[in-house]
């Protein structure tokens, strides 16, 4: 019996991480369905249709926070909930994956029975494995938990009763860390525009739960290695994330000051405070994020454009921010610049970028611009609506953001599959298309022959 055991564990570890992944999150989609299908998760007792359980669902477990019914009034306190475990098994589970997949691709971790043939692995990868999986978890409690406290102060200073200023306060935290952009108000943030100390805690906990896990981890462990010897060494990974995050998030607030300042329907009726805030947490909330506190449908096309490029890119890997991601977009440009000067490598910072990094990154962003158009023409194909519009809703649910340009709500049954189908390619498309491929890489023992077609 133990033999049997012993080899159908065996046979499961041979699986591809990639498959794992899919499985996990497709099982994770279908309970949360047929849970909201349920009389019981409507507010008023009906059942919801099927394919709108089915797109909350998926949008709550890829932590997207796209909607097509509103969430505060549609759903009972029970639809509710489940919506709020789904969105936090999400985020949960795509920094714990991301982490563990980036450890195996490291070679930190054993390429067979990673999780459970401790005989094979001799103890310590379940440790490591035990180490991260906590990490994370007492991480996105502190997180939270100070984001909720802070949130449930503030919407009680704002006249809400204590019993629902802790409900909301703690479901938009949770929300905010796993940047799953569910707000139980029918206008998002809107009514907060003007409220700074609600604005900004939450952009912060999205920044945080997107900049990614390994990236929290490594500055907390420098932190403590600081204190002791006095010297500190970032990774690359590190570098390339904070800076990236840095200048587009800077770009972005810019941008929207720029192209908005004058628009009455957004920010042209604030003051100069007001308008920064409001356009530094748009373009925090472009990376995938999902709240707003101006009208997104609203912008104007050059705003919804520069808004479409910042969710494309997305975050830092190993994090709950979806998109491409900013390693992916820093590490393209880092080779257009050594192309455009003539370098013979690609190098940022003091270290050169392997060959398969670029071929790595390439494939993600080509496939990632391949999937958005197909997606946009077919749904421009269903939907009476303007290009930006429909290539907003694309990129959101690709990018997971959930940013809505107002079109989501009108979507055709089959609009609402498209949007299904790029929610979740979106949420675990790139980690298993990158894991697949670091997992795949071989030595050819031969070289083709050498020819240049001409480029350009």
């Amino acid at each position: 019996m133990a033999q049997v055991l012993s080899r159908g564990r065996a046979a499961l570890f041979r699986i591809h991480p990639a498959r794992i992944v899919v499985t996990a999150w497709g099982c994770t989609i279908v309970i949360g369905t047929t849970l909201l299908a349920l009389p019981v998760s409507a507010a008023g007792g009906r059942a919801t249709s099927l394919i709108d359980a089915l797109f909350t669902a998926t949008s709550a477990v890829c932590v997207t926070g796209l909607v097509v019914v509103d969430t505060g009034s549609h759903w009972s306190g029970f639809g509710q909930w489940v919506i709020l475990v789904l969105f936090q098994l999400g985020g949960f589970g795509i920094m714990a994956v991301a982490s563990l997949l980036a450890l195996l691709i490291a070679g930190k971790l054993r390429m067979r029975l990673t999780l459970v043939a401790q005989t094979e692995t001799k103890g310590p990868v379940l440790g490591e494995v035990r180490r991260v999986v906590t990490r994370i978890a007492l991480i996105s409690a502190i997180i939270e938990g100070v984001t909720a406290i802070w949130l449930i102060l503030r919407f009680a200073a704002h006249g809400m009763a204590w019993g629902d200023a802790v409900y909301h306060g703690f479901y938009h935290a949770v929300s905010a860390f796993n940047n799953a952009g569910f707000v139980l108000y029918s206008d998002s943030l809107m009514g907060y525009a003007h409220d700074p100390w609600v604005l900004l805690p939450v952009a912060t906990a999205m920044l945080l739960g997107g900049i990614g896990f390994p990236v929290m981890v490594e500055l907390l462990r420098h932190r403590s290695r600081r204190r002791d010897t006095g010297r500190i060494s970032w990774s690359l990974h590190l570098k390339l994330t904070l800076l990236t995050s840095a200048l587009l998030l800077a770009a972005g607030t810019l941008l929207v000051l720029v192209l908005e300042w004058e628009n009455a329907a957004t920010l042209g009726g604030m003051n100069v405070v007001d308008k920064t805030v409001n356009a530094f947490f748009h373009s925090a909330m472009a990376r995938s994020g999902g709240f707003n506190s101006v009208d997104t449908g609203a912008m104007e096309p050059a705003s919804l454009l520069a808004t479409v490029a910042l969710m494309f890119i997305g975050g830092g890997s190993g994090g709950t921010a979806g998109g491409i991601k900013v390693t992916t977009f820093a590490v393209l440009g880092v080779a257009i610049i050594a192309e455009v000067r003539g370098e013979p490598a690609s190098g940022i910072l003091g270290r050169r970028l392997a060959p398969h990094v670029l071929r790595q990154a390439l494939t993600v962003a080509l496939l990632g611009v391949g999937l958005v158009i197909l997606a946009t023409i077919a749904l421009l194909t269903l939907m009476e609506e303007r290009l930006e519009v429909v290539l907003f809703e694309a990129v959101s649910a690709f990018g997971t953001v959930g940013l809505s340009a107002g079109a989501t709500m009108d979507l055709p049954p089959l609009g609402k599959l498209i949007i299904v189908g790029l929610m979740f390619i979106g949420r675990v498309g790139p980690i298993t298309l990158v894991s697949a491929l670091a997992l795949r890489e071989r030595t050819r023992r031969y070289q083709l022959p050498e020819e240049r077609p001409i480029i350009g």
